[in-house]
């Protein structure tokens, strides 16, 4: 790995996940913070939690996990989110409540200036089912710098999306990661006809002038195409305790490794492992020091 160490934002909702274990606190930029700075980088959570109880539980982990919380803003309102876990077959299901702090992040000089510095930022778009999370969230993307990279990762929970948003999100893109699962509704959402996973991907890459698209096929490993390259992965086999925060860490992997021009399938190779590492253990942002995380 190069020392570089690039400024890398997660941006969009942070809540607790209440798991039949307890609870923990998740959401994507968070956990694809976390992994961020597992692999080297500066991984930067952007979000809105509530001036109470679970708030301030929510600063403390993010101390204990090595995430600045600086970017973190309080909700004087509206409550810090949550999101009721269960899990079957080691496949989480969600109940997201509604409305809590993350409906309501403001954009202030503070995230403009965030923006300008980051060389990539992720977002969803599951953040964006309020009006105004999602004028923040465009503005905070329509900030960066031209050269920055920019990470759509679909997540269609509920019915918080709408073709709309999920297609104007696509077109301020650089790279969209989705799932299988998420693919052929994405196709008829656009009205595009499915022909394949391969094909659709580069309908997707045509339509909304992409860099990149990355399928995720949960333990049946990824595929990644450009314009010009295309790279299948099969997975990595482990013994799955639950998959949350798996599709985060592969998002994290990706990112390390496209800003490095790392070959696709050197990323793909990476990204399944990572993302298969966090899926082997409880939750998302798993200690490396005692689940051996292992990238050599």
């Amino acid at each position: 790995m190069t020392a570089a160490k690039y400024t890398i934002v997660g941006l969009g909702e942070l809540l607790w996940d209440l798991l039949p274990s307890g609870k923990q606190l998740g959401g994507a930029p968070a956990n694809f913070a976390y992994i961020t700075n597992l692999l080297g980088d500066k991984g930067i959570p952007a979000s809105r939690i509530g001036n109470d109880s679970l708030g301030d539980e929510a600063l403390e982990r993010l101390a204990n996990l090595g995430l600045s919380a600086d970017f973190v803003q309080r909700d004087p309102i509206h409550p810090t989110g949550t999101v009721k876990v269960e899990i079957e077959s080691g496949q989480p299901r969600f109940d997201i409540a509604q409305p809590v702090a993350w409906d309501f992040m403001d954009w202030t000089s503070q995230w403009h200036e965030l923006a300008r510095e980051a060389d990539a930022v992720c977002f969803g778009s599951l953040a964006q089912r309020s009006e105004q999370s999602r004028s923040t969230i465009r503005r905070f993307v329509n900030a960066t710098r031209p050269q920055a990279v920019r990470v759509f990762d679909v997540n269609l929970r509920q019915s918080f999306y709408s073709t709309q948003v999920l297609s104007e999100s696509m077109t301020l893109a650089t790279i969209v990661k989705l799932n299988h699962e998420e693919l052929p509704k994405i196709m008829h959402l656009f009205g595009l006809e499915n022909r394949g996973e391969k094909e659709a991907a580069l309908s997707l890459l045509s339509a909304h002038g992409l860099r990149l698209v990355c399928l995720t096929r949960g333990d049946a490993g990824s595929l990644l195409v450009s314009a010009d390259e295309c790279s299948e992965h099969l997975g990595v086999k482990v013994k799955v305790a639950d998959t949350v925060g798996a599709g985060d860490a592969f998002t994290a992997a990706l990112v390390h490794g496209y800003l490095r021009g790392t070959p696709l399938a050197q990323i793909n190779e990476t990204a399944n492992r990572v993302g298969a590492w966090v899926a082997s253990q409880s939750g998302a942002t798993p200690d490396p020091k005692t689940a051996g995380l292992a990238l050599s």
